[in-house]
């Protein structure tokens, strides 16, 4: 990578994301699916083949997604997006753009990944290909219900786009309201999401939209759909909650640092599958964590752990871009090391995924997490610790 100057980045040198941890080499490509904004837009995280000399994709897909980001972060358009995109424009992430699919008879598990609020599809890179490192297929959704800070979709007219921004609340409109409508068409999408691997697996054409170098039909036989979980962060975390309640296909869920408020209450009972939910320590309300003891109080599977020394964007890939700019407008940084965050998060939900899905692994290795047994990690919610 190119180092930035100096002054960009407050004396660092350009940020870097991690590799994953796991045995298999991970390869990355984009997919959309249909012309219309019912249809689909995601980034596949998979096993791959070792490649020589692979080229790696940029973490921020297009300038128009640092607009965005501005948009969402109340910045001037003008000023702040190329900003950004001096700042973080460079980074890439370690992973084989359109690298060739490692075959796998057995099959892969598959996990659906839903962003926050004024997120993408590549904000979670970290975590996707670490999972995805560690022999899960990983598809990273971008979400068209206006929470993304801003996405698109190509018309069936050659060459034409049609780009859906960020939306804040609407004057006069109850947040509970708009938010409870967003949060269903997540849902919905992540259902959506699992049709069209089903539809891959029984051998039907599946035509991305975008003509990349990778042909979907290579998963055919390599994804085991009896082993499906549904993961997200924030906004995404409640919405992976809600997909368990949509589609029974989903075996568990991952809500990392998840935002509870859109659920409405009478779902609450619905929650067929187990939850693990992995929290910061600055972000949550008791409140919010009051409605997750609602879910472990009624399945004892339904786990609820806090990473000490974290903040809410300690679950994205901001917190590994350490420049100034960047640090100072997404307050990305709580105390804990980064990589070691990226560590309790993913082992936490690899023993769970585990777990709840029948892996053969060595996952179980990390079961103590899931207690909130471990370095940097507690039970529950740390604000209900006595103060004794």
């Amino acid at each position: 990578l190119p180092m930035l100057s100096h002054s960009s980045m407050g004396g660092m040198q350009s940020p870097a994301l991690p590799l994953g941890k796991g045995p298999h080499h991970v390869g990355c490509t984009d997919v959309m699916v249909g012309h219309t904004r019912q249809g689909l837009f995601l980034r596949l995280f998979y096993p791959c083949l070792p490649q020589a000399g692979a080229e790696q994709p940029l973490w921020i897909p297009r300038y128009e997604y640092c607009g965005g980001l501005a948009d969402f972060a109340h910045c001037s358009r003008r000023w702040c997006a190329p900003l950004l995109s001096i700042a973080i424009g460079s980074c890439r992430v370690p992973v084989s753009w359109n690298g060739p699919f490692k075959l796998c008879s057995s099959g892969y598990p598959l996990i659906i990944f839903s962003h926050g609020l004024g997120g993408f599809r590549t904000l979670y890179s970290s975590v996707c290909s670490e999972l995805a490192s560690w022999g899960f297929v990983v598809a990273a959704l971008e979400h068209r219900d206006h929470s993304a800070s801003v996405t698109y979709f190509c018309t069936a007219k050659a060459g034409k786009e049609e780009w859906i921004p960020y939306q804040r609340v609407p004057q006069g409109q109850k947040e509970f309201y708009f938010r409870n409508k967003q949060v269903h068409q997540r849902a919905e999408e992540c259902v959506r999401a699992l049709r069209l691997f089903e539809d891959i697996s029984s051998g039907k054409s599946v035509p991305n939209v975008l003509h990349q170098d990778f042909d979907l039909s290579v998963l055919k036989d390599s994804i085991d759909l009896a082993k499906v979980a549904v993961m997200g962060h924030s906004f995404g975390g409640v919405t992976a909650v809600l997909a368990l309640v949509k589609d029974p296909g989903f075996r568990c869920a991952v809500a990392l640092d998840a935002w509870m408020f859109p659920l409405e209450d009478a779902l609450y009972p619905e929650v067929p599958k187990p939850v693990l939910f992995i929290n910061t320590e600055k972000f949550q309300t008791p409140e919010s964590v009051a409605k997750m003891k609602r879910l472990s109080s009624r399945d004892s599977q339904t786990k609820i752990i806090t990473v000490l020394g974290s903040v809410h964007q300690s679950q994205t890939d901001f917190t590994f871009l350490t420049g100034k700019l960047a640090s100072r407008i997404f307050s990305a940084r709580g105390t804990l090391d980064p990589c070691k965050g990226l560590d309790i998060t993913s082992r936490a939900a690899l023993a769970f995924l585990q777990r709840h899905l029948n892996l053969r692994e060595v996952f179980d290795q990390w079961d103590n997490l899931l207690e909130g047994i471990g370095d940097s990690v507690v039970r529950e919610a740390p604000f209900c610790r006595s103060n004794l």
